[in-house]
């Protein structure tokens, strides 16, 4: 039971049927448990026990798993972390990290066989993440400078003459403190949600030309082969992804540190 509705050539195009999906439990209230908030569940689920495992006994001189899970944190502490905020990115990297390799994994449900969808194609869950993201560097930088002094820096870039605070403040407010984590979500929303339809027209589109037989049919395999080779762009399309949303969250914190915009 793959908790999606089955697919046949009926189907093609692809439109909004694709997107409902069966719950994974009968008996259960309607929406309980469907393939989306269980691949949230096996995500969270398998990042711990991942985490879990590779440090249960910690070495001086790193095993093979811990050697794993040493470099997937270092990758994300030195390269976001301290990259973009300096020695002092270093205590947000623990976050950094956990929202890397959620969305990584979240997303790369999508080219999982009985999966075949990120919980990520959803507004919703990207829509949390962009706010959680929000909240946290907006906290920052109010402890930083104070509620009035993260407004003042946020909304008036240095240097701008009395004259443009009419226009300027209006424009900084918008862009830095509303529209951030709007953007954040549409951009990884819209990455997988597009992804998912373009698998779906490779594969229902073979379908279709095979079961329609004739010289239909001796198409259908070039579908197929554009599905395989499009599920290896997705693959890195989604790590990308990952990648972006956690860079662009370190650059925002950093930004609620900074003294001048």
């Amino acid at each position: 039971m793959t908790g999606a509705p089955a697919i046949h050539a009926a189907e093609f195009p692809p439109g909004i049927q694709n997107f409902e999906y069966r719950d994974w439990i009968p008996g259960l209230p309607e929406g309980t448990l469907t393939t989306i908030t269980f691949g949230v569940f096996l995500a969270v689920g398998l990042i711990i026990c991942f985490f879990m495992f590779t440090y249960r006994n910690p070495q001086l001189v790193p095993t093979k798993k811990q050697w794993i899970a040493e470099s997937l944190y270092g990758f994300v502490r030195n390269g976001v972390a301290k990259e973009i905020m300096g020695p002092q990115g270093v205590r947000f990297a623990p976050y950094f990290a956990t929202l890397f390799c959620f969305i990584a994994l979240t997303n790369m449900l999508a080219i999982v066989p009985m999966m075949q969808i990120s919980p990520n194609s959803h507004i919703a869950f990207p829509a949390v993440l962009g706010m959680l993201s929000w909240l946290i560097y907006n906290a920052v930088g109010v402890k930083q400078h104070g509620f009035f002094g993260y407004l003042k820096a946020s909304c008036i870039p240095t240097g701008t003459p009395v004259l443009m605070y009419p226009i300027i403040i209006p424009i900084e407010f918008l862009s830095n403190l509303v529209l951030r984590p709007v953007t954040l979500a549409v951009r990884l929303f819209a990455n997988m949600f597009a992804g998912h339809m373009i698998l779906l027209v490779f594969i229902l589109g073979g379908v279709a030309l095979f079961e329609a037989g004739g010289w239909f049919m001796a198409a259908s395999p070039i579908a197929f082969v554009m599905a395989v080779v499009m599920t290896f762009f997705e693959f890195f399309i989604q790590i990308l992804q990952a990648y972006v949303f956690t860079l662009l969250t370190a650059v925002y914190v950093q930004g609620s540190l900074a003294e001048e915009h």
